[in-house]
């Protein structure tokens, strides 16, 4: 990861890439702050790979990120780029590198955007023979990300699953009924999870389980029967049931609601059965205070690394199962190889590493204990 640092005067980019999450502004405005002190050239790329490609591009303005620091979304803007992905679209992107004499590229994004980043780490300045140096911020409500413990957003999302939630029970309280709530989180159930264990749901669907559409159809109607059916001595019937669903689920909500309402109209008649999708809603939003640290400290280090002439890396969040070494500028972060990153995620997806085996077993563990 070593290579000739960054010096006063070098022009950095800054770039948000993929799904927004709240608190990418709070590591821009880390990453503008801390380069202008050390004397960099900051400068922000419109619409990530989009706009690198089109050679968009403009000084950061620390006044303007102060501003934005307080709110969701990306004010330097974001895209998914099928471009990027082209041999055209990434010599497209090198040639604006080169263009605007940039020694160094910060990716603040998912695992799209720092697969983008790692095919940059060989560009070469044409005058100096020096490598770009490449940095990388994990940023994906879905903490899909291997080699860090949390990403940037997933904080705020969880906060909004759950507010919404507390929400949706004082209306299901009131009218007995059961609610699929469907919240994002693509092909990793850890926001469904950890979300539907702080808002006290009754179930969570998630992908990783591997159940069919007839087991998840069985475990919600068994949820809905311990629920509203016979209980033990002592105890009172519930007014309601929340089930959460990870977008991930391969079952659609609609369908779910019809298959379950189609088994308990004799067992339970007297329940009706509704479903919210919280969608995009999860994605914005007041980043929270977490986030809005977790996105200054992952920049900071990220861009000091950066300095220190390391490169193709990303600076992750110290937590369980991380066992690197933290960075020399703070205790709880880490710098991992991009190449380790990538592949480390995808045993993630695949199911295949410890965090993924962990996850699953807690997920069967908990299944149990929230129907009670």
């Amino acid at each position: 990861m070593g290579s000739m640092g960054l010096t006063k005067g070098d022009r950095v980019a800054v770039l948000t890439s993929g799904g927004d999450a709240p608190g990418m502004n709070a590591a821009v405005r880390a990453a503008a702050r801390v380069g202008a002190e050390i004397g960099l050239d900051m400068i922000g790329v419109e619409d990530g790979y989009a706009g690198l490609i089109e050679g968009r591009l403009a000084p950061l303005d620390i006044r303007v990120m102060d501003e934005a620091a307080r709110r969701g979304g990306t004010a330097l803007g974001t895209a998914r780029s099928k471009a990027f992905a082209t041999p055209e679209g990434q010599a497209k992107a090198r040639e604006t590198i080169a263009r605007n004499n940039l020694r160094g590229l910060l990716v603040i994004g998912g695992n799209g955007s720092l697969t983008g980043a790692r095919t940059l780490t060989d560009v070469v300045n044409a005058a100096s023979g020096a490598k770009l140096i490449v940095g990388g911020v994990p940023a994906s409500i879905d903490n899909d990300l291997a080699c860090t413990s949390m990403a940037i957003g997933v904080d705020t999302a969880m906060n909004t699953i759950v507010e919404a939630c507390d929400r949706i029970f004082d209306t299901a309280t009131a009218h007995k009924r059961t609610f699929i709530v469907e919240v994002m989180g693509r092909d990793c159930g850890y926001l469904a999870m950890t979300a539907g264990i702080a808002a006290g749901a009754d179930a969570v669907l998630v992908r990783e389980a591997g159940k069919d559409e007839g087991q998840i159809v069985d475990q919600v109607v068994r949820t809905m029967q311990r629920a509203y059916g016979p209980q033990p001595a002592g105890a009172s019937t519930k007014r309601r049931v929340l089930v959460i669903k990870s977008e991930g689920v391969q079952v659609e909500s609609n369908r779910l609601k019809e298959l379950v309402e189609a088994k308990v109209k004799t067992l339970i008649p007297d329940v009706d059965t509704r479903v919210t999708v919280l969608g995009h809603v999860v994605r914005g939003g007041t980043p929270t205070a977490f986030d809005r640290l977790l996105g200054a400290r992952l920049a900071n280090s990220a861009l000091r690394a950066m300095v220190a002439g390391q490169s193709d890396f990303m600076a992750g969040w110290c937590g369980p199962g991380i066992t690197r070494a933290a960075c020399p500028w703070d205790p709880y972060v880490v710098l991992s190889p991009l190449d380790e990153v990538l592949a480390e995620t995808a045993k993630l997806m695949r199911g295949d590493s410890d965090l993924a085996r962990w996850r699953k077993r807690v997920f069967a563990e908990v299944e149990d204990i929230l129907q009670r």
